[in-house]
């Protein structure tokens, strides 16, 4: 296709990814969608390859082809107009039980032009702490209610409504789903007759040429896991290894020498981490690099089977896909810092900072922001989300109509970032007081490891949790990174996020 004209069809594909996302916004009923926009949306050729994504949330879009090839195998051609396919079967396609994934089959005239998509978190889908992400968690089956690739129909909202906390809101949720995917069928089929598969040969050739740039070498880099849950045997750290092999116009990464999969919700499936490699290889090399599955055509994952990266049955997944998804982007990025010196930044915070909230008929679920590593040229942002999450803050006002919880404190944590030429950006600190007795799980890393810093660059601040009995300061107890605690009304959790790194020397600022 002439340039032009293919940057055109790109643009006007991409715009039906980001018109189904707010579609999905505004018709959905939780906070946790409308609000911080924990959801992403993206179109797939018929074959199954990602063909353009909206700039949501990168562990959705990386890991959402599986999704797809999943429903694929399930119905092959027995698909018809105007059906859906619903999953969140970590096993099957899926990343952590929270994300249902809506798929959905576009056909002209009885044939298959592609596959709109999307992925939303559900703030809760049972299990055995509100919110579905239990730090006790050591199987599947303690995390929720499980979703194989299945036909969306009115006895399946039935069941996942009956297994939530909250089941109105996930039949809304759920809604919003499939009305954006209508609109994405509706809007793919007018592209019928379009050259989709230039879209993806493109995408192809723009990273082959990318890393033919990339001198040819190996590269090693490891980090680890502070803990894989709230136990005394699961308070040790998890090594998370790569090897970065690039030859001419390919890459490999290579997880060999990662730690194996344990007890706990500490362990991602092999998509999570693909999803995490995707990411960091067109940051690393050039982001403006069509998201595509053809971009990934060159690069190669090998994620040893039972591993921490590429879990297996039934252990249970729920943090992989939060916090597994940030070491594997940081240690791939550690690798890609050393076969492109120059090109990127310092460690961002590393962990989502899960917390999750639950009480009578209610369930809240944020992630939460931290500093940016700093970068070749400029310092780290403060108070934002890094690497595989992408998600906005819950604005105060909505928080305290949705939830009966205060926030008392909500500010930058000043002197947080690693010192350097650069500095990393600083974390933040809030403070939630109950306003009723609720159950409340925190899941969240780099509170013993700190955020590394590149060239010279100081690592970043380590972040805290605490609980503050009845708010009082002279009582404040040390929380662990991964724990559940019942708090009665008045009591306050405070959650203090990491700093990034620094970048370079400050010796040469």
């Amino acid at each position: 296709m002439d340039p032009t004209a293919l940057q055109v069809l790109i643009s006007r594909l991409t715009g039906v990814a980001e018109e189904m996302g707010a579609v999905l916004r505004r018709a959905s009923f939780s906070p946790n969608i409308k609000e911080r926009m924990d959801a992403s949306a993206a179109l797939f050729t018929a074959s199954g390859e990602l063909l353009v994504q909206a700039e949501h949330i990168p562990v959705h879009l990386g890991s959402m082809p599986a999704s797809v090839a999943a429903a694929m195998i399930v119905f092959g051609d027995s698909l018809r107009p105007g059906q859906q396919v619903l999953l969140n079967d970590p096993f099957e396609g899926g990343s952590h039980l929270n994300d249902l994934t809506l798929i959905a089959p576009c056909f002209v005239d009885d044939r298959l032009v592609g596959w709109a998509a999307n992925r939303a978190h559900h703030a809760d889908v049972g299990g055995m702490a509100p919110g579905s992400i239990p730090p006790e968690a050591t199987d599947i089956h303690q995390e929720g209610f499980r979703i194989p690739p299945v036909l969306l129909t009115d006895e399946v909202r039935a069941l996942l409504a009956a297994n939530s906390r909250t089941p109105e809101e996930r039949r809304g949720d759920l809604d919003a789903q499939e009305g954006a995917n209508q609109v994405g069928v509706q809007r793919l089929a007018a592209f019928a007759d379009a050259p989709l598969t230039e879209i993806v040969e493109y995408g192809e050739r723009r990273m082959r040429a990318a890393l033919s740039d990339v001198p040819d070498g190996n590269w090693t880099f490891e980090d680890v896991l502070d803990s894989t849950g709230p136990r005394a045997d699961q308070q040790r750290p998890a090594r998370i290894r790569v090897t970065l092999t690039v030859d001419g116009d390919s890459a490999t990464f290579d997880f060999t020498g990662t730690d194996e999969q344990r007890p706990g919700n500490v362990n991602a499936v092999e998509a999570v981490t693909v999803s995490a490699v995707s990411f960091a290889i067109r940051a690393a090399t050039d982001p403006t690099i069509p998201a595509n599955g053809g971009a990934l055509r060159p690069v190669a994952v090998k994620a040893p089977a039972g591993s921490i990266v590429a879990a297996r049955p039934p252990v249970a997944v729920g943090a992989g896909n939060v916090e597994v998804s940030q070491r594997v982007a940081d240690v791939c990025l550690g690798a890609l810092a050393q076969a492109l010196p120059g090109r990127v930044g310092a460690a961002g915070q590393g962990t989502m900072n899960n917390v999750l909230v639950g009480g009578d008929g209610w369930v809240y679920y944020e992630t939460l922001a931290g500093g940016q590593g700093g970068r070749p040229g400029k310092a780290g942002m403060s108070a934002v989300h890094t690497a595989m999450t992408n998600t906005k803050n819950t604005p105060i006002e909505a928080f305290e109509r949705a939830f009966p919880m205060r926030v008392l404190r909500y500010r930058i944590r000043a002197g947080t970032g690693g010192d350097g030429r650069f500095p990393g950006g600083d974390g933040l600190e809030r403070d939630l007081e109950m306003l009723e007795d609720a159950t409340v799980s925190l899941v969240t890393e780099r509170r013993a490891s700190r955020p590394w810093g590149l060239g010279g660059g100081e690592p970043g601040a380590s972040g805290e949790n605490w609980l503050l009995r009845n708010g009082e300061e002279a009582g404040a107890e040390r929380l662990g990174d991964k724990c559940t605690v019942e708090l009665r009304a008045g009591d306050v959790v405070r959650v203090l996020t990491p700093g990034g790194g620094g970048y370079g020397s400050a010796s040469g600022r």
